[in-house]
């Protein structure tokens, strides 16, 4: 495994830039996500890593050497796409084996490093059969498996699970992470999926624009985010934003422009007045008789393990997600009370956080 250092890495095609600057470190056996909204370049800079696209300015180090102008077959790094790119007329095996083939490894250490990824990946019985045999699953692990083989100092993931239904994706999830978690190797993976970013990365880089918003720990990204948009992507159900303004006259308060009074547990110095929009997730809204804000419910989607609510407060819309069972019919107002300990604040104009 190696370390990644991408400095001020630039790319435009023709006169248009699309990778403006973008600086990332990434150490050696971690695994990065890149996440972010369909052409913010998180693609076009794993490209970059792997050798595929050319590099317009700044820098790639892998393991502290510079890759610029070496060629991806000598960078040491393995590949996983969307498209799982198998051999039709060839078995697991031989699928698997093949990049230690072209280089002229002996057959008996080639058959010694299929089994091994075999084993690792469960495909152990499957080595004989062909790709048409197999199911997306299946499938997706013989590309991975291909990728083990080569032993590289890197793994790039790009979009891997795109192709799979929404359960399988979920088990390819746990199963990429486990992996991960064996064998250590450096591992940069690409996804437009924010929940496949928080469950699976020691650390996210969101990108917007070919620029990075944030990088961190996952966590630290969903509960301290650095902009609205960040706060926004990262997420599911996405935070609710209200626009108003805050209020200080002897209790922080954030007033909405319909007029609704949020409670905050503290204001940004010499605020009073000032412009702001309001954030809170989904989950930090409880439902309270007493003392809660009455909204109009327009939606309500029973999940199971949770309810979610989708309401009208003050005139913009809102969305609450409850552990309990509700009654709530669409029409109905239901009283929540936002947690002020929990609640955001970004400036209205460039939509940096305040709070």
């Amino acid at each position: 495994m190696a370390s990644v250092t991408i400095r001020d890495l630039r790319k435009s095609y023709g006169g248009t830039a699309v990778i403006h600057g973008v600086s990332i470190d990434i150490a050696e056996g971690e695994f990065v996500t890149l996440v972010g909204p369909s052409g913010c370049g998180k693609s076009t800079l794993l490209r970059m890593i792997a050798g595929l696209e050319e590099v317009g300015g700044g820098e790639i180090r892998i393991g502290g050497c510079v890759v610029n102008d070496v060629a991806p077959k000598d960078r040491d790094i393995a590949m996983v796409f969307q498209n799982y790119a198998l051999y039709p007329h060839k078995t697991v095996a031989q699928n698997m084996g093949f990049a230690l083939t072209l280089k002229g490894v002996d057959k008996r250490e080639i058959a010694a490093r299929v089994a091994r990824a075999a084993e690792v990946l469960g495909l152990t019985g499957l080595l004989d059969r062909y790709p048409r045999q197999l199911s997306g699953g299946q499938r997706q692990r013989v590309a991975m498996g291909r990728a083990i083989v080569r032993d590289p100092q890197v793994f790039l993931f790009d979009e891997p699970l795109s192709n799979l239904d929404a359960k399988l994706r979920v088990q390819m999830r746990a199963e990429i992470k486990e992996l991960h978690q064996r064998l250590r190797t450096t591992s940069i993976y690409v996804t437009h999926d924010q929940i496949e970013a928080m469950t699976m990365a020691d650390r996210i880089v969101v990108m917007r624009d070919g620029r990075v918003e944030q990088a961190g720990a996952p966590l630290d990204l969903y509960d301290r985010p650095a902009n609205r948009f960040v706060a926004g992507f990262i997420g599911s159900p996405a935070m609710n934003f209200l626009k108003g303004r805050i209020a200080v006259n002897g209790t922080a308060s954030f007033v909405t422009e319909g007029g609704i009074r949020l409670p905050l547990a503290k204001a940004p110095p010499a605020s009073d007045g000032r412009p702001a929009v309001y954030g809170l997730r989904p989950e930090h809204f409880a439902i309270d008789p007493d003392g809660g804000i009455a909204v109009q419910v327009a939606v309500v989607e029973p999940t199971g393990s949770e309810t979610q609510v989708v309401a009208t407060l003050a005139g913009q819309e809102v969305v609450g997600v409850f552990r309990e069972r509700l009654s709530a019919k669409p029409g109905e107002f239901l009283p929540l009370r936002p947690n002020p300990a929990a609640a955001h604040l970004f400036d209205a104009e460039d939509g940096r956080r305040l709070l």
